[in-house]
């Protein structure tokens, strides 16, 4: 999935055009005082800026309980400088990168978000969206809450600020604390906390946004000659291997890391749901293709999705691998395309050149640029294509302007067929779980056919793989983790989360933008 850079421009944050779905967030921490701890968060981020590009942030917490925050609108490396990080002193930190689909994207609203409590100060970053985030904000100001943002982290860390029901108020039991706000909370979410007793990651007992845990072993700063193992947390395995960690694993549904001095320890914070629902559209889209969930490398996911789409929907007859040539559309298509490549006996090739860095900037193009459109963007490779059938390889189509453009270039270039061959399933729902998809009504697969789409899009044909197709590709290599075998620590309430209405082939993912299979019910 790409995005269409001429109405990006032109509509800056209204997504009414955007033909991308976009993550609401990426989220790093870090717990370890040997270490330039705001340095190491700062490249972690970098790793992470796929997931939001919108602004960024990073706090540190030093010995003194201090906490310092610097945090800015766009890219991690137009925001930080050696001398805004220089100031950023501590034993641990945590980092974000957003987008915004819960609360307006402004300086305001960007992460980490700090606060006092009697215990201290807090910070914390987030990945997701609190579905009951409405009723929860007219119950704290019910009873005199304030709030200054609009984005529901401000939820979360009033809530984590509350002491829980027979808690003794002078005892801190952040264990607790975070406990009690997964059982208020229906939603999705990945968190990482830092308080005065150590840092803290948390995801929700569905397990819809990833959570992942490294090692890093470093020189002790009371002996150098030994070596001390610290650990670090974030939302995708390619920002622990970037900084030079070791991946261990992600961390479960329903539970709470706690990384300090003394090393990690794990709590249920939540009983796991008996159906999670990892995002499937992390392997389809959003992962950088070298991170690893669910034991598996993202890439050889969409190879495999690549070679099941082959299987459901071959190339036509009329095609050879004398006249035809399968391409990707850059980035995230091109493991897929490989993959139908492979299965097809069709050769695979660039087609397409994109241009990447022609977005990272926030200077307007000029009227001429303006009218260039998609090709500020891409370029295609005419010796490759002239003069043949071109298979092309994406990875979804939400409001179909990307590709409709993408297919007019490649045709301008000299291919004499194009037939489109997208690697999931039609998106024909919103997602309401932290993914900003588009309403029902701009959803090219809500409101038309697929013959109806091909006709728009303007291909000689188009065919998607089934959701069937999908979820064998990506359940294959699935690699479940052992529970912990413990009771939640808080238990007031009982989840009234419903189950989730899954069939024989989807293993408890959530596909509910495929067919509207919505794991939590929604408060809006």
């Amino acid at each position: 999935m790409t995005e269409y850079f001429n109405e990006e421009i032109e509509n800056n944050n209204n997504n009414e055009s955007s033909d991308e779905p976009k993550e609401k967030c990426g989220v790093f921490g870090i717990y370890a005082p040997e270490l330039d701890v705001s340095r190491i968060t700062f490249f972690g981020l970098v790793a992470l800026q796929h997931r939001g590009q919108e602004s960024c942030g990073i706090a540190t917490y030093d010995e003194f309980h201090a906490v310092h925050l610097e945090t800015g609108m766009g890219l991690v490396n137009q925001v930080f400088t050696e001398t805004n990080l220089k100031p950023l002193k501590g034993k641990m930190a945590v980092g974000h990168t957003r987008y915004s689909t819960a609360g307006k994207s402004t300086l305001i609203n960007a992460q980490p978000v700090i606060v006092q409590t009697l215990h201290g100060q807090i910070g914390i970053v987030q990945n997701g969206n609190l579905t009951t985030a409405k009723s929860l904000r007219k119950e704290l100001m019910e009873k005199g809450v304030g709030f200054f943002k609009d984005s529901d982290v401000e939820v979360i860390t009033q809530l984590l600020s509350n002491n829980p029901m027979g808690s003794d108020p002078h005892k801190p039991n952040w264990e607790s604390r975070i406990s009690y706000f997964m059982s208020k909370c229906e939603g999705a979410y990945a968190l990482c906390l830092m308080t005065p007793n150590g840092l803290y990651g948390v995801r929700d007992f569905l397990g819809m946004r990833p959570l992942c845990i490294g090692s890093l072993e470093v020189p002790s700063k009371d002996d150098p000659t030994k070596m001390v193992t610290r650990y670090v947390m974030a939302s995708e395995s390619c920002a622990i291997t970037t900084i030079g960690a070791k991946f261990i694993r992600d961390v479960r549904p329903g539970e709470i890391v706690h990384i300090n001095e003394d090393g990690i320890n794990s709590f249920i914070g939540r009983a796991p749901s008996d159906n999670p629902a990892l995002c499937v559209f992390e392997y389809v889209y959003f992962s950088r293709p070298d991170s690893s969930m669910e034991g598996q490398l993202i890439h050889s996911v969409r190879q495999r999705m690549g070679e099941t789409l082959a299987r459901e929907a071959p190339p036509p007859s009329t095609c050879s691998s004398q006249d035809t040539i399968v391409i990707g559309v850059p980035d995230s298509s091109l493991p897929a395309a490989i993959g139908y490549a492979k299965q097809s006996s069709i050769p695979y090739t660039e087609g397409l050149t994109k241009n990447r860095y022609i977005h990272r900037t926030f200077i307007q193009p000029s009227d001429h640029l303006r009218q260039q459109g998609i090709k500020l963007k891409f370029n295609p490779l005419t010796e490759n294509i002239s003069g043949k059938k071109v298979i092309l390889i994406d990875d979804s189509i939400v409001r179909g302007n990307t590709i409709k453009a993408l297919i007019k270039l490649i045709r301008s270039a000299g291919a004499t067929e194009i037939h489109v061959r997208i690697s999931s399933p039609p998106v024909m729902h919103p997602c309401y779980m932290g993914i900003d998809m588009a309403t029902h009504e701009q959803l090219i697969g809500y409101n038309r056919s697929i013959k109806e789409i091909c006709e728009y899009i303007g291909a000689e044909s188009l065919e998607y793989l089934t959701l069937p197709g999908l979820m064998n590709s990506v359940n294959s290599g699935v690699k479940k983790q052992d529970s912990i075998e413990s009771k939640p620590i808080y238990t007031e309430k009982t989840s009234t989360a419903p189950k989730i209405k899954i069939d024989e082939n989807n293993h408890s993912h959530c596909t509910a933008c495929f067919n509207s299979q919505y794991p939590l019910s929604l408060d809006f």
